[in-house]
């Protein structure tokens, strides 16, 4: 008989505090353990695997061979058992045969059992072993039995390492395995470099106790350490310096939310109830936590189970006594930040004069934390792997974001490349900076229009800071991506205007909600089930134009910021002329509805539509008489013309934007949006890079939007190239392409001395 409830896990935790109490040896222990547990759940075979010397050895076992016991031995990933273990998850079979990772091993007379379940034990974060039961009849367990499981799993943590039966692990601050000079890669996630000591965000908490006493007792400590928890969240939201008010602000409002979020203190407290102390209940609903956060393909998603893992270990500091993190303790020299995630609340916490960069085993792009940092001017390396292994507190760090690399442990020769590199950046940077009210102007007399991407409203300053036309494109999704719930009308006309304010007389062209696909909202769902190509699902344009509430809401609030003024909107992934057309008519009908009710509008409308879709080149004859201005989308446009997914690096050879098919394309759009006097733009990546944005002006492309960083280095291209030549030099190359256009053209610019650095 399964679980009738998950009172039942308690009754198996009390009758393993007595196991754990007696005076017996461990292996006695793990014995009576596997006869407990299959007793509670009716199970035929309770196992318990433990890795010692790197694999997985049958320790104990009701229902299997006893001859196999400490015989049977499994590789991590090699059979149920090691699968369990090498990936952290839970697996509950009904016909355990049936999985392709199943591994027969005769000595322990398994093959009359159908049904399996198994659960990993984890101890610092690592599997150490895996607790598994089986059964002849083929059924899946219940979901209480499975979490009566991995509770056990937990309690059965503490018993193996207190016996000294599994293989030790490195923990951070201990000596990595290695003093040589290493270098690691991760994700640029905030652009710059620093240089520092390496120091761990947090030591590991270890649990002593995982049984309760007294649950009366751990519920109050874990009431208590709530309330402290949000005092800690208050104070720090309240005093976070930014000078100016941005997302970060909403970032922090978000974070606060989860800290008084009842549903997780709930979850804490059912796990006291299973007999669990404080601390271990904090831990086992952020072990649940961190299986969601492996199972979660959104990264948006993601980023809000790393807020709540964040919170999780501040509480569990607070209530197991363990209060100092590296913020605590204060920063005693230039510091790089290591950790395996970052709340934002967290990172606010350190001293930003010594602080010089972080380094992550996780993060994204979209992440709260790195929202924040790009706000205080932290530079940040996200998704850098064998972080802990190579690594050791104090260890010298060079950290350059701009290459996506860390220095571990540096050579005198490589310190002596940092230093000229960073010389050079802060150089070049001045050098930039003096371009700031300099015209991007070629030798031969023609004015290209180099604006800026942005997303963000701290993103407007950079119009002041670099000399930026304007703003290109800003992706108007990022407010729903940092929220917690669906943006109202009112705050996304908010944001509008305090964008327009801020640019005051510079053109701003927003685009509208580029979500689902691969941006999935968790306040926004649809049924179209798992795609298997989100980049190319319902995403975008197709998304909204079925909502047509939310981009209504988003019309209005665009008509009401831009009123008085000129309002440039432009439409993501068109790729029929129709879309665009229905698109545009959304938004009359809204200026329509406002204009019969006496409300302010825009003195004039300026519609665009973005061609990332190739099918959409060729409807330039349906779609240029009602658009204003064309924006060419390069990211997607690319991976979409090669069917090569930009995120793949086996593909990156593959995803050239000086290829010869990009650069003819291109150049068929170029032909009839002059002559329909549309203006064209290129608002992605390959704007930003000097290469490839000369050859865009070759192309007769003088339109470009990209991010901040790239302004200072496309004015400089610009102000050494001669559009007439490269004009020439483009329409020859494409006339008789050579083998190696990057080459071809690098060797051009080289000749003419154009400036590329």
């Amino acid at each position: 008989m399964p679980l009738s409830a998950a009172a039942s896990a308690r009754e198996i935790l009390v009758n393993l505090h007595d196991v754990m109490a007696a005076r017996s040896n461990a292996q006695a222990k793990l014995n009576s353990v596997v006869n407990i547990i299959g007793e509670a759940l009716d199970s035929e075979v309770c196992s318990i695997y433990l890795l010692r010397e790197g694999v997985l050895e049958l320790f104990a076992t009701r229902g299997l061979a006893q001859e196999a016991v400490h015989v049977t031995k499994l590789a991590m990933g090699e059979g149920l058992v090691g699968t369990i273990a090498e990936g952290g998850e839970v697996l509950n079979l009904d016909e355990a045969a049936s999985h392709p990772d199943f591994a027969y091993k005769p000595e322990t007379g398994e093959d009359r059992y159908h049904s399996f379940a198994g659960v990993p034990i984890i101890r610092r974060e690592r599997s150490v072993g895996v607790l598994a039961v089986q059964h002849t009849e083929s059924r899946k367990y219940a979901d209480v039995e499975i979490e009566a499981l991995q509770t056990v799993a937990m309690v059965l943590s503490e018993l193996i390492a207190n016996a000294g039966l599994i293989d030790q692990a490195t923990g951070p601050g201990e000596r990595a395995q290695s003093t040589a000079a290493i270098r690691l890669q991760g994700q640029k996630l905030v652009d710059g470099m620093g240089a520092g000591a390496a120091v761990y965000h947090q030591p590991r908490i270890t649990i002593e106790h995982t049984v309760a006493e007294d649950t009366d007792a751990e519920r109050h400590r874990v009431y208590a350490a709530f309330d402290k928890m949000r005092e800690q969240i208050d104070r720090i939201t309240r005093e976070a310096e930014f000078g100016v008010g941005g997302e970060h602000d909403e970032v922090l409002a978000t974070y606060k939310m989860f800290a008084y979020d009842e549903g997780w203190s709930r979850r804490i407290n059912e796990a006291i109830d299973s007999g669990l102390t404080a601390e271990a209940a904090i831990e086992r609903v952020q072990q649940r936590t961190r299986q969601r956060m492996r199972q979660i393909d959104d990264p948006l998603l993601a980023d809000r189970m790393h807020d709540l893992e964040d919170l999780s270990n501040r509480l569990l500091r607070i209530v197991s006594g363990q209060m100092g993190t590296a913020a605590q303790m204060g920063l005693r020299q230039d510091t790089i930040l290591i950790a395996r995630n970052l709340g934002p609340a967290e990172l606010l916490e350190y001293d930003k004069r010594r602080l010089k960069g972080v380094i992550l085993e996780e993060g994204s792009l979209t992440a709260h934390v790195t929202i924040v940092a790009r706000a205080m001017g932290v530079p940040v390396l996200g998704r850098v792997r064998d972080v802990r292994r190579t690594i050791a507190e104090g260890d010298m760090l060079l950290l350059d974001v701009t290459e996506g690399n860390v220095f571990v442990r540096p050579s005198a020769s490589m310190e002596e490349a940092f230093d000229a590199r960073l010389a050079l950046r802060q150089k070049r940077k001045a050098a930039y900076a003096a371009l700031r009210d300099v015209a991007p102007e070629t030798k031969d007399g023609h004015r290209v229009t180099v604006m800026v991407n942005a997303g963000l409203r701290d993103d407007v300053a950079a119009l002041d800071l670099t000399g930026a036309d304007g703003i290109g494109l800003f992706r108007t999704e990022f407010q729903f991506l940092v929220s917690a719930t669906l943006p109202q009308r009112e705050r996304q006309q908010r944001l509008y205007k305090e964008v327009l304010d801020a640019a005051g007389e510079r053109p701003v062209i927003f685009r509208t909600v580029d979500i689902g696909g691969d941006k999935a909202l968790p306040y926004l769902t649809h049924d179209n089930g798992d795609e298997e190509n989100p980049a190319m699902g319902w995403r975008a344009l197709r998304l909204a134009l079925e909502r047509d509430g939310l981009m209504k809401a988003q019309a209005r609030a665009l008509l009401e910021a831009a009123a008085g003024r000129t309002l440039s909107v432009m439409f993501p992934m068109v790729s029929e002329a129709w879309e665009f057309d229905e698109a545009k008519a959304l938004f009359e009908a809204q200026r329509d509805w406002m204009n019969k009710r006496g409300r302010k509008l825009p003195d004039r409308i300026r519609y665009g539509a973005m061609l990332e879709v190739p099918s959409l080149a060729y409807q330039l004859d349906l779609l240029l008489p009602n658009v204003d201005f064309v924006s060419i989308g390069t990211n997607d446009l690319t991976q979409f013309l090669f069917a090569a997914d930009r995120a793949n690096p086996k593909l990156a050879e593959r995803y050239d934007w000086l290829s010869t098919s990009i650069l003819r394309f291109l150049k068929q759009v170029v032909g009839p949006t002059r002559d329909a006097g549309v203006a064209l733009a290129v608002c992605g990546e390959m704007g930003g890079r000097p290469l490839e944005a000369m050859a865009l002006i070759g192309l007769g492309i003088d339109r470009l939007s990209i991010t901040p960083a790239a302004v200072g280095p496309i004015k400089a291209m610009v102000r050494s190239l001669d559009r007439a030549a490269i004009s020439d030099e483009m329409d020859r190359l494409l006339a008789t392409p050579p083998r190696d256009m990057r080459a071809a053209l690098s060797e051009w610019a080289e000749r003419h001395s154009v400036e590329l650095a």
